[in-house]
């Protein structure tokens, strides 16, 4: 304990990883946080293994991965485990900021730690975005020309970005060789948001499904919450492998193992199911500028929920309405997820200009002031007693 104690960086990872108390009562939907950490190493080791076979040009990027599965050894486990590896890594992103709804984890004291974990995620969704290009199949290729001709609704500027962005008037070569740079890049700032993330929540401690100071009752993060992590982490490990190894394309889309054709149109472009509810809000809006407006607002509205929220009960536990509220809104997101894979035509479109129109009214108005309502309920009953 000495030698512990006398060298900073060995006392730093001890006292995180071990004497770090955690509340007692917190439960296992916790862990997907550290899942999350989990899926951003596997991303990161696959990613930079995938990359010494990769090759970032038109002609050759898609026949460097059919060489990579067929050819090298153990080259389909690397090419599996990060293709699906990046949907777990949205499943359990997805779980991780979904708990923090509906226990209250981005109310004060933990603003930062909620407003740092919505960058991580924003930043995560244009690194999986580009990853997508990069096999160069056809939804790579038309996703690539859909997307980025998004950023022409910047004023002045936006034609300009296009073009800097394509490398060319089109998207060519130069295209695909930026977002193979940047899909690399922006993982290791990830890993600095995350250690960031961390720094925050260590700062202000876990929060604990009753959304109390939980200071008073708490135990070591080693052994108790080490050995239920380890223990769910093999839960996920034979899952995650199941699909690796006996469904490796359940997830993916057909038409993307067909090479890139700019001269062949897909029936159906559709991005991948993680991306599904953001691209159903940006189809079903008539009005390009709005449609982009409400794609990027759709994600930034939810670092202002801290700053919205009067509620003095922070977890859903001891607030009724609340809890109605956020699984309508869960059933929300997976309306919206199925309409953004429906073709693009109606009651599509209408449905998902509905549906958009409430999730801002959730996000807005109905999470931040349905304490109110609560609240005057409270003060009714106890009148009537």
């Amino acid at each position: 304990m000495r030698l512990v104690k006398s060298n900073q960086i060995i006392n730093g990872v001890y006292e995180a990883g071990v004497r770090y108390p955690e509340p007692v009562n917190i439960s296992y939907f916790w862990n997907f946080g550290f899942f999350s950490l989990i899926c951003l190493v596997m991303q990161l080791v696959t990613g930079i293994l995938l990359a010494m076979h990769y090759t970032a040009h038109v002609d050759l990027a898609f026949m460097s991965i059919e060489r990579l599965v067929r050819e090298v050894d153990y080259g389909w486990l690397l090419r599996y485990v990060h293709a699906n590896g990046a949907s777990f890594f949205f499943i359990v992103l997805y779980i991780h900021m979904l708990r923090g709804l509906y226990y209250g984890s981005y109310q004060a004291p933990n603003t930062f730690v909620w407003i740092s974990g919505v960058i991580i995620f924003l930043l995560t969704i244009l690194t999986a975005f580009l990853g997508y290009v990069l096999p160069w199949g056809q939804m790579s290729y038309w996703a690539a020309t859909v997307i980025t001709n998004l950023v022409t609704v910047i004023p002045v500027v936006g034609d300009a970005i296009v073009i800097w962005l394509w490398g060319s008037f089109v998207v060519s070569n130069p295209t695909l060789n930026r977002f193979f740079s940047l899909h690399y890049l922006f993982p290791f700032i990830i890993v600095g948001l995350v250690g960031l993330h961390i720094i925050f929540l260590r700062e202000n401690g876990s929060t604990n499904p009753l959304g109390i100071n939980a200071n008073v009752d708490s135990i070591p993060f080693t052994p108790f919450f080490t050995i239920k992590d380890l223990f769910t982490l093999i839960i996920f490990y034979i899952i995650f492998f199941y699909f690796v190894c006996f469904i490796p394309n359940y997830l993916g889309h057909p038409d993307n193992y067909l090479m890139a054709d700019s001269n062949v149109t897909p029936a159906h472009i559709v991005p991948e199911w993680y991306f599904l509810p953001f691209y159903a809000m940006l189809r079903s809006i008539p009005n390009k500028v709005l449609g982009v407006l409400a794609l990027v607002m759709a994600i930034v509205t939810l670092m202002f929920l801290p700053f919205l929220t009067i509620s003095n009960v922070r977890s859903s536990y001891f607030r009724k309405i609340h809890k109605h509220l956020f699984w309508s809104f869960f059933a929300l997101g997976l309306m919206l997820g199925y309409l953004g894979g429906m073709p693009a035509g109606e009651p599509y479109l209408m449905l998902g200009f509905i549906c958009t129109l409430l999730y801002f009214f959730y996000v807005l108005v109905l999470f931040p002031f349905i304490y109110i309502i609560e609240y005057k309920i409270i003060k009714a009953l106890q009148n009537t007693k």
